[in-house]
């Protein structure tokens, strides 16, 4: 699968997620890290636009951004793209981790390396979803929904793994 295949898999067919759980993870980490990159494209222009607008009220600090912006941008690109990195994969191991639990309950066969697989496509609609909404909305309860929500997608790619044997007495 190439990384539209990933990407057009992990929006919307949760029986091809479950199936990159075969696959190397190379090229899952290569769609994560290509996920990440646009992630953070869009939160920098984000901080751009923001910064912009923010400091238009202050006249000392537009002058002062003005002057240090040639190491401003790289280093704030830098340091969003390593937090975003870091954030993201701590979000798809602890979603792997409860998948785990999911695994277990609904008896399918699996490997954490499996559903870290998974996890990573499984995130990556709620993940644009929320930085779509955040665009218009600051809810306390985003969070949460978006988390439920790559539980569902989660637990829908679940259903596609291998039934445990039965276990003769």
């Amino acid at each position: 699968m190439n990384t539209f295949q990933l990407l057009k898999a992990s929006l919307m067919e949760p029986k091809k997620q479950a199936a990159v759980r075969i696959m190397t993870i190379g090229k899952i980490l290569r769609f994560v890290f290509l996920f990440i990159l646009v992630l953070t494209i869009a939160s920098f222009i984000e901080f751009i636009t923001g910064l912009n607008s923010v400091s238009g009220d202050l006249e000392g600090l537009l002058l002062y951004i003005e002057e240090i912006e040639v190491l401003l941008y790289p280093l704030a690109f830098l340091l969003l793209f390593v937090s975003t990195t870091l954030y993201h994969f701590i979000k798809i191991s602890l979603f792997a981790w409860i998948g785990m639990g999911i695994l277990k309950a609904v008896k399918r066969r699996g490997e954490y390396r499996h559903l870290w697989r998974t996890a990573a496509l499984s995130v990556t609609f709620p993940t644009l979803l929320s930085l779509a909404a955040g665009f218009f909305t600051e809810s306390e309860w985003l969070p949460l929904l978006i988390s439920l929500l790559t539980l569902v997608y989660l637990y829908m790619a679940i259903k596609y793994y291998p039934k445990m044997p039965p276990q003769h007495k």
